[in-house]
């Protein structure tokens, strides 16, 4: 008799070979190999997830490889959920071990992060989905996501997948890349990401950036969003790179017009200005006329009046007003005066008028006598 006529009788834990004759919403009959009996495929035997309808997994005239789980006098319970584990934690055991990438279709959204099949039922924890902060999972369902395995038990049926290990591996070696690319000096463009008390970080191209509180003007800077913006669009130099920290140091300010640029056209010889006094030295007082500009009030330019330090006069944060005395752009200086723009009354003026004639002595007489005494 030929091979395929001989009827067997098969026991549970053998995997049998069947082709689907009907599906129905809850089970599926299937013709199976060498068998007098039906085999049937119950929906919770179908899949690792949970399946409404049969025909979501299988469909008429479809060839299976299932495990029997059961045998009746008239059929035979099948499992396709058994020989696809069993597949499936070989190959995933060998994928964790290797840290190789998985691709796969998210099935579900549940609460606390989602489902994937592998074979075996997958959890992506909601903190292992994304590497930024994820509201709102119900568009990921259906989407189809790369996957690293950080957990796997098949003792525990336990499988727990990470796409934001993807998204990681993936920026860590864009960055990589891109900084091999940037240079110091150069000017990029680039948009804010986000703002921290001591500065700004700003990406650009796949890499983010700090520009330090420092670095984004020429003037004092409180906080960073006194200057710029989440999504601001800035022009940035590159001061600093370093590939093993991963670190960037840009600058806004460096791609500014410095506040000496020109300051001449601003501020000309005998120019009157009004400053605020930043510092005081032994020597003068340095006044900001312009934000980023300080002028030097020498000490023999603070007053008409002789003092013996600026502190007599002035004090931190005062605004004063300067007339400027000499201008050099070069060396980026600028020498200032207060004196001259104050009326010289420190010295009294007085007149002295000769006599028309003369009292009848003169001052050696007056002093001779008293040198007399001396001459003894």
């Amino acid at each position: 008799m030929d091979e395929q006529y001989v009827v067997k009788d098969y026991q549970v834990g053998e995997v049998v070979k069947g082709i689907v004759t009907k599906v129905e919403d809850k089970q599926v009959i299937v013709a199976v190999e060498n068998s007098k009996c039906d085999g049937i495929i119950p929906i919770s035997a179908l899949s690792s997830l949970h399946v409404e309808k049969a025909s979501e997994v299988v469909s008429e005239g479809q060839e299976l490889e299932l495990e029997v789980t059961k045998v009746e006098e008239e059929s035979l319970i099948l499992s396709k959920r058994k020989v696809d584990a069993a597949k499936a934690w070989e190959t995933l055991y060998q994928k964790f071990e290797q840290q190789q990438i998985i691709e796969a279709e998210v099935k579900d959204v549940v609460k606390g992060g989602l489902v994937v099949d592998l074979g075996v039922r997958g959890f992506v924890p909601a903190s292992l989905v994304e590497d930024h902060f994820v509201e709102d999972f119900t568009d990921y369902k259906g989407k189809t996501l790369t996957f690293k395995i950080v957990e796997i038990e098949k003792e525990n049926n336990r499988l727990i997948l990470s796409h934001r290990a993807v998204v990681q591996d993936e920026k860590h070696k864009s960055m990589k890349h891109r900084l091999e690319e940037i240079q110091v000096g150069q000017v990029l463009e680039g948009t804010v990401q986000r703002l921290t008390n001591f500065g700004a970080f700003v990406d650009i191209g796949g890499v983010d950036g700090l520009v330090h509180i420092s670095q984004l003007s020429y003037q004092h800077v409180d906080q960073p969003s006194d200057v710029v913006a989440k999504g601001d669009k800035v022009k940035v130099k590159v001061l600093a790179v370093n590939p093993q920290e991963e670190r960037i140091s840009l600058s806004i300010k460096d791609t500014l017009p410095g506040p000496w640029d020109q300051i001449s056209e601003k501020c000309a010889k005998d120019t009157v200005l009004e400053g605020t006094v930043k510092r005081i030295v032994s020597f003068g007082a340095f006044v900001e006329v312009f934000p980023g500009v300080e002028g030097l009030v020498h000490i023999s330019q603070i007053s008409h009046k002789h003092i013996a330090t600026p502190h007599e006069v002035l004090k931190e944060g005062q605004v004063v007003q300067v007339k400027v005395l000499e201008i050099n752009e070069q060396e980026q200086r600028l020498s200032l005066s207060m004196k001259a723009l104050e009326e010289n009354d420190s010295e009294e003026n007085f007149s002295y008028e000769l006599p028309e004639e003369t009292t009848g002595f003169q001052f050696s007489d007056v002093i001779g006598d008293q040198l007399k005494k001396f001459k003894k």
